[in-house]
């Protein structure tokens, strides 16, 4: 099944054109899935991002590849995350998405350890020569419809990071987007705008601002104070998917539309999925006890008897479209070939061929090295929460 595809591009040109800026839905690890993405996007989300995806490990398993990306005849404009430190990797990562997305996003923002220790996210910042290899190899190989992009974090001296930045727009990044906090910032502190706003008076390509993004105003304050191309949201979304509609908490309709969502998913959502994403929705909503009641259900017909019961006051379903889900084929040339690079299982490997995969953990640590090594939250890329919303 073919499947429309949008020139980013354009989007950010038009939104020049008219003197605005995209609304954008971050790279949430577990969470950017295909179905809040089709839930955003009807709240006013201009762009959207697939939760990061370390590109060796979906080059290498299948079964990474199904369960890290889905995708509808619907679900566009979309970028989709890379985490890589090889330009082999990276670019046939890219190849194998091509088809379904309209560009792709190398993260250099990831200061969690197990990434800094292999070499992903923040570590590359430290190593440009690295990154312009791998956006020529993508830039050089595929189609320039398909966008090829970076996301960072301010670096402690801002002229280092301005210099940076101006050597990513010159290996030929299509546009950037920059988080408003240094690797050893916590995630609390304010982002610093007035270093954003200089590195983003230096460069000529389309940038995105992100962190700190809970109301549509705090959006559209940044959007003037910075100039920027783009505001992107991560768990302000997450706590209300209706964010840049103006609405200051999850309506009730926001609920339902989830809902029904999910019962167009059928067996392409799990209950993990949809379970999670109501606990956000639902914190300033749901009384101590009634939290404590919901927390802990176990089933889809729980879930939603408790909703019918405490939130939605009637059983009208929207009309809800999500499209139809896409069957990837994927070039067996390129899956072969990495099929065959088994890394072993020493504990810093993240993606094996032989490891254990399960995609029903409830924590979202699908691999046992996870699980067996890391603490809770490592596995997931920080910069795209402001907090820990867990």
């Amino acid at each position: 099944m073919e499947k429309h595809k949008t020139n980013v591009i354009n989007l950010f040109n038009n939104a020049k054109e008219e003197k605005t800026y995209l609304k954008i839905s971050a790279p949430m690890v577990r969470y950017s899935r295909v179905q809040f993405r089709s839930l955003v996007k009807k709240y006013n989300v201009d762009l959207a991002f697939t939760p990061m995806i370390l590109a060796n490990a979906f080059c290498q398993n299948s079964k990474a590849r199904y369960n890290e990306f889905l995708t509808t005849t619907q679900d566009t404009p979309l970028i989709v995350q890379f985490a890589a430190n090889n330009e082999n990797d990276f670019l046939d990562a890219s190849k194998l998405v091509y088809p379904y997305a309209d560009g792709v996003d190398l993260n250099c923002g990831c200061p969690q350890r197990w990434a800094m220790k292999d070499g992903y996210g923040c570590a590359l910042l430290s190593k440009p020569e690295i990154i312009h290899d791998l956006v020529r190899a993508v830039k050089s190989n595929i189609s320039n419809d398909f966008t090829v992009s970076v996301k960072v974090r301010l670096l402690s001296d801002i002229s280092t990071t301005i210099v940076m930045c101006q050597q990513l727009e010159n290996c030929g990044v299509d546009f950037l987007t920059l988080h408003g906090r240094t690797p050893d910032q916590k995630s609390s502190e304010a982002i610093n705008e007035e270093a954003m706003s200089d590195v983003f008076s230096a460069l000529k390509i389309p940038c995105i601002a992100n962190g700190g993004i809970r109301t549509l105003q705090d959006a559209d304050e940044l959007y003037t104070k910075l100039n920027c191309d783009g505001v992107m949201a991560a768990s302000g979304l997450l706590s209300n998917p209706a964010l840049f509609s103006g609405a200051i908490t999850t309506t009730v309709e926001c609920i339902k539309t989830w809902m029904e969502l999910k019962n167009l998913s059928k067996d392409k959502i799990t209950f993990q999925c949809y379970h999670h994403h109501l606990v956000f929705m639902l914190e300033k909503t749901l009384s101590k006890k009634q939290k404590q009641i919901f927390n802990y259900l176990q089933t889809f017909e729980d879930v939603d008897n408790f909703l019918f019961k405490h939130i939605i006051s009637d059983s009208y379903a929207n009309q809800e479209d999500i499209g139809d889900f896409i069957k990837c084929y994927y070039d067996e040339k390129i899956t072969l070939k990495h099929n065959k690079k088994c890394r072993g299982c020493g504990f810093s490997v993240h993606y094996c061929v032989c490891i254990k995969y399960d995609q029903q953990a409830s924590d979202g640590s699908f691999f046992t090295t996870y699980v067996k090594t890391y603490d809770d939250l490592d596995y997931m890329d920080s910069n795209i929460f402001e907090e820990k919303v867990l």
